[in-house]
């Protein structure tokens, strides 16, 4: 299918950005005017570190309500509310939303919640949930959400770094016709937190190990005598490692009343929201916060070990996704904004509860699941949507009269998120769900990065199914050889960014040395670091559903043999050992036994050679004479598969 190349000219009239040239313009005055305050990227130089905007003060709350109510803007409607099921609706105004944040907040403050303490909230998609979040952001606490779909094992890993002082959750939500009840999921990870604090043999600090800018925010939790876990009696509401839960009646959505819960309630630690939230005053003081202050802590995905607790700053994080809310998706003060993503997971924070609202959105707020009972309704009245390519490809398989049934002429941009798309998905999103004429922004980003970071620019990007096309404003991407080297021009290699981006990370809470491993060191590396392995060379290798493989070529140390006498047994540790240093994400999908790789006379490993032979296309292999010893292909091609 041919390249779309088009740029919809509706949106050249009024965009942000109008042209390619003007991108490229403001692009470039980016990268010449940087505000980072201090950083490093080369661990030979010392521990990774990055700040922005050092000796500021701020408040990600104050900048999302106050200031917006403050220009007279509290009448515009910040969320409406659709419910699981028809009928179930909520319309919320800024004023509204600055009201039920400040009681939240001033009752988070009753029960000894401040700075720096830390509020996990395991909350489905309600306006409680958004304002939970702003409500710590307002009186300087860190908070973690979890999504309310995750088991109580999961939840409660997530629990015990340090166990926070609040939990917020509710009662139970109705996902389609089932309903999942979260309290009793809550009450069973604190059983499981329990009896781990319990095991534990001294406090872990959340920040031990974090370097530079987090050390004041060590420094004060440790001179203030706050242990890992909350102590005390035997009266239930202070057991060891247990938090105080703070529990929304959600009995309206669910089905489920109060009674319901009583059997697993624990008096003195469990208290409905509906009981003590509304009581509080609707004016709760802003504690202004230093730049790189944390905000909140988000945990990737558990599937092996200890969740990582991405810990984001104040500052930066908001610059980021404020201008790229902005930007991206060419804010207008008319615009309905709808993004279908959980608050569980970052898109929900940069693009649900922060971007939108610092930029004074007005968005759908969706509980419910697409195919339950008619989700695509919202449509009607959103003129930004934003969804990921698996959620496209689920409508696309239900055929095209399921969302032709809803009039979409308010839909001016479509975006997607969370993973590439396939350009027939793509194509489908533009001609059918916009029409041939809403512009379509493919944004490239993760947990880590916090904001875009590759992305179209409606209106001055030419589109191109399937790629997500030119970096964003401050962004400087690479492509790197396995030596290091920058590659100029079409290539293969290491996607990296040269410098650092206000959104950024600034660690894994509590592991900073994870954060180095993970993120800031390769693949051979891990290999190369067991003491059964002397060399190793990585290719990508084109993969029908992960899209790439990671493809190792190893040399074992010598007497080993190729392949050693139990080569399963050794790939297991390796693959093991690359899991520890790097992460579930770097897992080597083959490991080809290589008595020796080839290289040049000069010592360079011939990668153009190695990806031949991974493809199994050594018919292709072109010259090889400059190679020092032509030998090590065949026995290469011999080893394959064993």
């Amino acid at each position: 299918m041919e390249e779309h190349q088009a740029v919809v000219k509706p949106l050249v009239e009024g965009a942000r950005i109008r042209s390619l040239a003007d991108y490229r313009e403001a692009y470039d005055k980016s990268l010449l005017d940087p505000e980072a305050s201090g950083w490093n990227f080369d661990l030979s130089k010392g521990p990774i570190h990055l700040s922005w905007f050092n000796g500021a003060e701020t408040n990600v709350c104050y900048n999302c309500l106050d200031r917006h109510v403050a220009a007279g803007e509290g009448d515009r409607v910040c969320f409406y509310w659709e419910g699981n099921d028809p009928g179930q609706e909520r319309t919320v105004t800024y004023q509204e939303m600055l009201d039920l944040v400040c009681q939240i907040g001033n009752y988070l403050r009753s029960q000894g919640v401040g700075p720096d303490d830390e509020v996990a909230v395991y909350l489905p998609m309600v306006p409680e949930l958004p304002a939970t979040m702003l409500a710590c952001s307002r009186i300087g606490a860190v908070f973690s959400v979890v999504f309310a779909g995750f088991s109580a094992e999961s939840l409660a890993g997530r629990l015990t770094s340090p166990v926070p002082k609040v939990v917020v959750t509710c009662s139970a939500v109705r996902r389609g016709a089932k309903p999942i009840e979260l309290k009793k999921i809550v009450d069973e990870a604190l059983d499981i937190v329990e009896q781990t604090v319990a095991t534990q043999a001294t406090p872990v600090d959340p920040s031990a190990s974090t370097p530079h800018m987090h050390q004041a925010y060590s420094n004060r939790r440790l001179a203030e005598g706050e242990p890992a876990a909350a102590g005390g009696g035997e009266d239930g509401s202070q057991r060891k490692g247990v938090p105080h839960v703070l529990v929304l009646d959600h009995s309206a959505a669910s089905g489920l009343g109060r009674d319901k819960f009583q059997a697993g309630w624990v008096e003195g630690r469990d208290v409905w929201w509906q009981d003590v939230v509304p009581s509080q005053p609707t004016k709760c003081e802003v504690t202004w916060r230093a730049a790189e202050d944390p905000l909140f802590k988000l945990y990737t995905s558990g599937s092996t070990g200890q969740p990582k607790g991405v810990l984001h700053t104040t500052a930066g994080f908001m610059a980021g996704v404020a201008l790229t809310y902005k930007y991206v998706f060419d804010h207008r003060p008319d615009d309905v904004f709808w993004c279908t993503a959980d608050c569980g997971w970052i898109t929900g924070h940069s693009y649900v509860t922060f971007g939108p609202m610092l930029n004074c959105a007005t968005q759908i707020l969706f509980e419910g699941i697409p195919t339950y009972h008619d989700a695509a309704h919202p449509l009607i009245s959103c003129t930004v949507f934003y969804t990921a390519p698996t959620a496209i490809r689920a409508l696309m398989a239900q055929g095209d009269q399921w969302v032709k049934k809803c009039k979409r002429s308010s839909v001016r941009i479509l975006g997607t998120v969370g993973e590439p798309i396939n350009p027939e998905a793509w194509w489908w999103y533009y001609d059918v769900v916009g029409e041939k004429r809403a512009d379509i922004v493919d944004t490239w980003w993760q947990t880590e990065t916090g904001m875009h970071m590759i992305t179209p620019l409606p209106g001055a990007t030419p589109l191109k199914a399937g790629a997500a096309t030119l970096p964003f404003f401050g962004v400087e991407p690479a492509l790197l050889d396995q030596a290091g080297n920058e590659i100029e021009g079409p290539g293969q290699g290491y996607l990296v960014i040269k410098r650092p981006w206000p959104a950024m990370m600034r660690t894994v809470a509590g592991d900073h040395a994870r954060f180095e491993q993970t993120y800031f060191s390769q693949v051979e590396s891990a290999l190369v670091g067991h003491h059964l392995c002397a060399e190793a060379a990585v290719v990508p290798l084109e993969h029908p559903i992960k899209g790439t493989a990671i493809y190792a070529y190893v040399t074992l140390m010598e007497g080993m043999g190729h392949p050693p006498d139990d080569p399963e047994a050794v790939r297991k540790q390796l693959v093991a050992a690359v899991r520890k240093a790097i992460g579930p994400i770097a897992t080597p999908d083959v490991i080809h036994w290589a008595p020796a790789l080839p290289k040049t006379r000069s010592g360079k490993i011939m990668r153009r050679v190695l990806r031949k032979i991974a493809s199994g296309h050594e018919s292709e292999l072109g010259d090889i004479s400059t190679l020092a010893d032509p030998g090590v292909v065949k026995a290469l091609i011999e080893l394959r598969g064993k």
